[in-house]
């Protein structure tokens, strides 16, 4: 009788012993975000452009003689050398041949030309250069030389470029488009030039 009382507390404990990892609720997490964090960022975000921008207005209202032009993403540009003659513009899939400087708001050079070397970019295919660069390539025609004016989120952003560039500085790039052609006539010139090679 005694060994039938144990063997049955000890079912009815292996079962409740089940039942409660059954039912165990999920734990809540230790901190939870009220998005007090979120709302102190975009407005520290919306502070830093607003102060970039400010910068960017005074070099702009510096020299009237300039025209800048506002473009749609962000960033201002004026043209030191325009091509009145062509009407094409690079597009996806395109290869850009250009030259460039990086400077700093008060016109110090960060890098040049020389540094920077000629530049092979294929458009809307890589992201090896600032986004502002991605989008202003696309306005300018062969030969045209541009200034842009890029707020830092245009430019490195916060990172900066780990180099010369640091964290949210706004830069200055003067670009010239030497050339720009389809991808498939850059593919087509390189099996001619291996075929020359190689007769």
């Amino acid at each position: 009788m005694k060994n039938k009382i144990i063997a049955l507390l000890l079912i009815i404990l292996c079962i409740l012993m089940v039942m409660s990892c059954s039912q165990q609720k999920a734990r809540m997490p230790i901190s939870q975000s009220s998005g007090t964090f979120m709302k102190e960022s975009a407005e520290r975000n919306k502070k830093l452009v607003a102060n970039e921008e400010g910068k960017i207005d005074s070099i702009i209202k510096s020299n009237p003689a300039i025209k800048y032009i506002a473009s749609t993403k962000g960033y201002w540009y004026h043209y030191e050398t325009k091509n009145e003659l062509d009407t094409l513009t690079p597009k996806k899939g395109d290869i850009a041949y250009f030259d460039y400087e990086i400077k700093d708001l008060d016109g110090n050079v960060i890098y040049s030309e020389l540094e920077l070397k000629p530049q092979t970019y294929y458009v809307d295919k890589e992201q090896k250069i600032m986004m502002g660069l991605r989008h202003g390539i696309k306005l300018m025609r062969k030969k045209e030389k541009v200034t842009f004016l890029f707020p830092s989120h245009m430019a490195y952003g916060y990172h900066g470029d780990d180099k010369k560039i640091g964290t949210n500085e706004p830069l200055i790039c003067t670009v010239t488009l030497n050339d720009f052609k389809p991808e498939a006539a850059k593919n087509t010139e390189q099996i001619n030039k291996n075929k020359v090679t190689t007769e």
